[in-house]
């Protein structure tokens, strides 16, 4: 419908105008807006459609002169590397190079081109500039689609940088001005869209029935076939005859006309028509799209994928798949390697029971005629402003990737962000739910160790206990059992001892990105906490999951040690809830790997990289301590400690993943030294450059206490008791915060950078002193600083240099920025183990070396402070000390919009008349870790009306973006202090 200025309607019933711009991304967008325009040309309309896919597509199975085709490409989607592999950085570039850079000529275009076709309706799929080119020519517009673009790049910019980020915020501001989204099942959070209209599968139809397929391809019916649906195959990848199993053939589709095949696979055209060759396969072997999804579930074919990273369509996708019974998840390893046959024998097992509708293309364009002929679908019209605000939710919320509530579609219109949905684990959901926790002496009997009265503990036996219950029962009777529930009831012996660790994650109150200069720190652990249990088994005894049971055979050897993990909580990121790997992979030549060769092999699969932070510690252990693991390991991980929010929550599953294993084969390590491998597993096979803060709280701490430590590497200096008048809080921001973020990264190579220059501005200094010392008396030679400068010319950490030594004689030597060639060119090197100087970088050198120098001073000062005598000044100045760290975390470029939002309202409350008039309350906060998102801490006096402004805060930053802060509150002992648990279910209850 064309918005006239009287306001009246150019549109008739009979004959409409439609204009339907499609996505440039894959060809599984324009297969299902093939369905849409069938339809709505059976209807009699007129379809532009704005296409960059090929002819055949649309022609192959629309025949009609009502349909128009325009080769134009607005968007560009994902730039894939391969079928399996998003390159992030060049999806962002491509998409500023098709769509920001030439906007201006974009839109004017677009307009006199729908006024042109005289367009009653724009259409999207999902063209984010298509409904701002249509709000230009006042034509309404209508998006279909399951997901939408600022919801895949929101990650994509926390990869390559802020300054795409305008690129996400544009996306969303395009969207507001759509009418309303018809949205398709398996979708994605998209609140830049105000009204909805939920619509079944749009699905392609079969033209064929099975038997003729078969017939027209020389296939019988005996034979097994699947079809290989990845639109286009993994670099370097080449299929072998002996990946299928014996009766099997498959087909493949998008393969190039060069690529040569095995006997039992066939190749098919390029234009072959999918939908039939599916209905006609026994099983699917691909990559999830909307498409392949869709028509599986459709035909009730069952579909083995492989995962995509850095796709966030996937999971919501992947959900409806399994919760319909039709996926079975392939690891990327087997998919490279030839491993198919146990996960084709079980994709034959399913019953796939998908009984929903499937006319998705039919309502569709039934709607999108009503809405061009006027009819109004919106429940109630909303201002622009708002539409945008809502809009602009999306960038505080997709941050947050991955600790988003994906596996709830609705979280981001409901997220009050309970422990048990923002955690996901089984342990963190019982525990609010307030189960009764005394079955668990029914259950286990602890051989060694003890609760200490903690209810997360209490519930994570529970949890093992209801395994039991769940592997002894066989097959569920919920048709939607979650993967990695299935997959840990079969992991351990219940006849043999578990070995349970406990490590909890930490609040930064001060130091922070000082620790890698050797800065005192000050560190609490918090009351969310990881659990870890460990069974060590026989190899003959071990109960293998049928692939790797698959992959063991295929070598030959009889049974070997395996290592097989099970991780809860995998439904809220997009990586895989299961790793499984040979021990002997850890070994070369009769000794362990390199770190560099672990990091590789733990790289090769983004969907299970997770895995280094937990297998890491094994072959740490082996490297460092000369241990030999000679049976098969079992491993659960359930963490409560929430990701990305800059609490260390990889800290806290490294230390309980050591710690378990350690108690498991016997090995005595004390906190400290745990905590100093556990870095060398951050540092070198996940390759994050953290320094050792945050996996000494998370080993050593004791609880509502502050863990004192030097860093110079790990020199524990004590315990520091919070004085019952003061009240630590953490308050999550919502945005996501990454130790190994580039941001991260290259303010410690700055710092790096900075002691590289002193120490050679200090020896220039110290030979010019010296030789004008000759013919000095000694007392001379002291005056003029030798000494001193001796020390800072071979300065091993910048926070052994003072402040006044810094401004009096370094600061203004220092550059503000430096690239990196020019750097290498003069100093070499840096010095740094774990960060790479790139060349053709710029680095900030000034603020990222002056940073540790001030905070180590601002911390010696923080706890001096703490055990003064109690007084509004005291809290007033620990408040200010904090505020410093702050702003000085912003001078390096490590804030962000969040937590400067959280920051300015803690301000605001504190110098409020009304505060002022009483006692002061809040005094003072500071962005946390590595910064660039995560959590703010927050000082405040020990009282009800404190935790009454957190919470004030806490609902005031909602209002503003949209996101109800995580509050960390409370406290709990290290893994030091825990120690382990032996526990064995108890024999009588088994009977």
């Amino acid at each position: 419908m064309r918005i006239e200025e009287n306001d009246g309607v150019s549109a008739s019933r009979n004959h409409l105008v439609f204009a339907y711009y499609v996505t440039g991304h894959g060809f599984g967008h324009a297969t299902r807006v093939v369905e849409v325009v069938r339809n709505l040309i059976l209807a009699g309309h007129d379809v532009h459609v704005v296409t960059g896919a090929p002819d055949f597509v649309f022609t192959s199975e629309i025949q009609s002169p009502r349909l128009f085709l325009r080769k134009l490409v607005l968007d560009c989607g994902a730039v894939q590397a391969d079928a399996l592999t998003v390159d992030r950085l060049a999806s962002l570039e491509k998409y500023s190079e098709t769509a920001v850079k030439p906007r201006d000529s974009i839109l004017p275009t677009e307009v006199e081109w729908l006024n042109s076709i005289k367009a009653d309706l724009v259409v999207s799929d999902v063209v984010p500039v298509a409904c701002r080119a249509a709000a230009d020519a006042g034509i309404r517009s209508v998006c279909v689609t399951n997901f939408s673009w600022d919801f895949i790049y929101a990650e994509y910019v926390m990869a390559a940088g802020r300054h795409h980020r305008s690129i996400v915020w544009q996306i969303a501001e395009d969207y507001s001005h759509c009418e309303f989204l018809i949205r398709l099942p398996g979708y994605c959070p998209m609140p830049a869209f105000r009204d909805v209209i939920d619509a079944p599968l749009v699905v392609r139809r079969v033209h064929k029935p099975r038997k003729e397929v078969r017939k027209e391809l020389g296939i019988g019916e005996d034979v097994k076939l699947v079809i290989l649906n990845f639109g286009g195959q993994p670099a370097g990848w080449k299929l072998k005859e002996e990946y299928l199993p014996s009766g099997w053939l498959c087909l493949v589709c998008g393969a190039s006309d060069s690529y040569e095949l095995p006997p039992n696979y066939i190749k098919l055209p390029k234009d072959a028509y999918t939908p039939d060759l599916i209905a006609a396969s026994d099983c699917m072997l691909g990559k999830i799209g909307y498409g392949t999804v869709s028509e599986a579930l459709a035909y009730k074919l069952p579909f083995v994928f492989v995962r995509r990273d850095y796709f966030n369509e996937e999971p919501f996708l992947r959900n409806m798949l399994e919760y319909f019974q039709g996926g079975v998840e392939m690891i990327r390893r087997d998919l490279l390697t030839g491993h198919w046959k146990p996960y084709l024998e079980r994709a034959m097992s399913l019953k796939p029971c998908y009984e929903g509708g499937i006319n998705g293309g039919e309502f569709a364009a039934h709607i999108l005629q009503e809405t061009a002929i006027g009819r109004n679908y919106t429940s109630d019209k909303l201002s622009g402003a708002r539409r945008l605000r809502d809009a602009i939710v999306l960038g505080y919320q997709l941050q947050r990737v991955p600790g988003r509530d994906i596996s709830i579609p609705e979280w981001y219109a409901t997220a009050e962000n309970e422990l048990g949905r923002s955690a996901g684990s089984p342990t963190a959901r019982m525990s609010e739910s307030n189960l009764q926790m005394t079955s668990w002496t029914e259950d286990f009997e602890i051989l060694h160790g003890d609760l200490q009265g903690l209810s997360d503990t209490m519930a994570f036996l529970k949890s093992l206990a209801d395994l039991d219950a769940l592997y002894d029962s066989g097959k569920n009777a919920e048709k939607r059992q979650m993967r990695e529930h299935k997959a840990a009831a079969g992991l351990f012996n219940w006849e043999e001892d578990i070995f349970v660790a406990r490590a909890p994650g930490r609040l930064d109150v001060m130091g922070g990105i000082a620790d890698y200069s050797g800065s005192l720190v000050l560190q609490m652990p918090i009351r969310e906490a990881c659990h870890v249990a460990v069974q060590r088994n026989h190899p003959s005894k071990h109960r293998l999951w049928k692939h790797a049971i698959a992959r063991q055979n295929a070598k030959g050897q009889g049974p070997m040690p395996v290592l097989q993990i099970v991780s809860y909580g995998s439904e809220l990121s997009n990586r895989g809830p299961t790793f499984d790997m040979d021990l002997s992979d850890f070994m070369d030549g009769g000794k362990p790997i390199s770190y560099e060769k672990a990091k590789e092999y733990f790289s090769r699969d983004p969907s299970q990289k997770w895995a280094a932070y937990v297998a890491g510690t094994i072959l740490v252990l082996m490297t460092e301590l000369g241990i030999h693991f000679e049976q098969s390991i079992s491993m659960l991980v359930s963490s409560a400690v929430p990701e990305g929010k800059g609490v260390s929550s990889s800290a806290s599953v490294e230390v309980a993943s050591m710690s378990a294993i350690a108690a498991a084969h016997g090995l005595s390590i004390s906190p400290r030294d745990l905590a100093l491998l556990c870095q060398k597993v951050e540092n070198h096979i996940v390759g994050a450059p953290c320094g050792v803060m945050d996996q000494m709280a998370s080993a050593c701490g004791e609880a509502n206490k502050l863990l004192a430590m030097v860093c110079q590497p790990a020199e524990i200096v004590g315990l520091v008791e919070i004085p019952s008048h003061i009240r630590v809080w953490g308050i999550d921001s919502g945005i996501r915060h990454s130790v190994g973020g580039a941001d991260y990264g290259s303010v410690r190579v700055g710092a790096f950078m900075g002691r590289k220059m002193i120490k050679f501005i200090a020896s220039n200094m110290l030979s010019q002193s010296l030789s004008c010392a000759n013919g000095t008396t000694p007392d001379e030679l002291e005056d003029t600083g030798i000494e001193l400068l001796e020390s800072e010319a071979s300065l091993d950490y910048l926070c052994n240099l003072s402040p006044h030594r810094c401004e009096a004689l370094y600061a203004k030597q220092l550059p503000e920025t430096m690239l990196g060639e020019a750097f290498l060119d003069k100093y070499a090197d840096h010095g740094d183990s774990v960060t790479v100087i790139d060349p053709k970088r710029t680095y900030g050198v000034t603020a990222p070396a002056k940073h540790p120098i001030y905070e180590n001073f601002r911390v010696k000062a923080f706890k001096a402070l703490l055990t003064s005598a109690t007084s509004d000044e005291q809290l007033s100045a620990l408040g200010e000390l904090l505020y410093q760290c702050h702003y000085s975390y912003g001078a390096c470029g490590l804030g962000s919009d969040g937590t400067d939002r959280l920051v300015r309202l803690v301000q605001e409350m504190q110098h409020r008349k009304s505060c002022r008039d009483e006692d002061g309350t809040l005094y003072g906060a500071k962005i946390t870790g590595g910064g660039s998102g995560g959590t703010v801490c927050v000082i405040g006096r020990n009282s009800l009306r404190s935790s009454q402004q957190i919470i004030e805060i806490q609902q005031r930053y909602k209002a503003a973006t949209g996101y109800l802060p995580f509050l960390f509150e409370g406290s709990s002992p290290g893994a030091g202090k825990f120690g382990y648990l032996r526990i064995r279910r108890r024999t009588t209850l088994k009977s």
